[in-house]
């Protein structure tokens, strides 16, 4: 895979050219979208329904979860049709495939991680101190990272052949927003501690989104059960994606 470095970082380049050409903020977009969604949470949950959700700071608890969230959405959404877009290049060049949806979850990585670190300086300016917890962010971000990869892998070659696959993926992606972990915490649910449990372990964003907001909002370490959960959930996604795209990559040159 080392020769092939070289192509993957122009695909990179490239999509970071086309996200942002024109664009007078440039990366500065990235963040309007969790921003407005976190003043509409804020307005609902602090203003409307204070008594359903309470939280210290609660737009950058909302704004953690938010984040994982539009990272891990974006990258799947992105990557479901990223084969199709690059065509050209995987009829006319025999290379690792791979590399396609992983390039476009790679871009989403950059901005995710640029905007992550400016919410990481403010609820340390918030907290008055920087927690040895943030230590372990980066390897969250890369098992994270690693997750999406896996994932984008399996959406993007189903989708070259079945094309039913990213307008059946943005369907399921909205109310999977909904139910996962974001303007809520799994320990919010009180009076039913099986659905707790399915709120947190059923949804495999959910420990991610924890993990995370745990170090970054909270300063203190995640469980040892959802930093577990999070490096197998990684591992399993990549493993899986791995084997399918090349179960499946044979044929791709003549159906994208």
């Amino acid at each position: 895979m080392g020769r092939y470095r070289f192509l993957f970082e122009q695909l990179v380049r490239r999509e970071l050219r086309q996200k942002y050409q024109g664009s007078v903020l440039g990366l500065a977009w990235y963040l309007v979208n969790p921003l407005v969604l976190m003043g509409a949470y804020w307005f609902m949950f602090g203003r409307v329904l204070p008594g359903l959700v309470s939280h210290p700071d609660y737009p950058l608890f909302l704004i953690v979860g938010l984040l994982v969230w539009l990272f891990f959405s974006q990258s799947l959404l992105g990557a479901a049709g990223s084969l199709i877009d690059q065509g050209s290049l995987v009829r006319k060049a025999r290379f690792p495939r791979e590399v396609i949806p992983a390039a476009v979850v790679t871009v989403q990585l950059v901005t995710f991680a640029a905007v992550l670190a400016l919410v990481v300086v403010v609820c340390a300016a918030v907290r008055g101190t920087l927690d040895w917890p943030l230590l372990l962010l980066p390897a969250l971000i890369a098992a994270l990272y690693a997750f999406a990869v896996g994932l984008a892998l399996v959406v993007s070659v189903l989708h070259a052949y079945f094309r039913d696959v990213a307008p059946i993926l943005a369907a399921v992606l909205l109310p999977w927003f909904f139910l996962s972990p974001i303007f809520f915490d799994p320990s919010d649910v009180t009076e039913d501690a099986a659905y707790r449990d399915i709120l947190q372990w059923a949804n495999p964003v959910a420990p991610f989104i924890t993990a995370v907001r745990d170090v970054v909002y909270a300063g203190s370490w995640p469980s040892p059960g959802v930093v577990a959960y999070v490096a197998a959930a990684a591992l399993l996604a990549v493993a899986c994606g791995i084997a399918l795209f090349r179960r499946m990559d044979a044929e791709l040159a003549v159906v994208v």
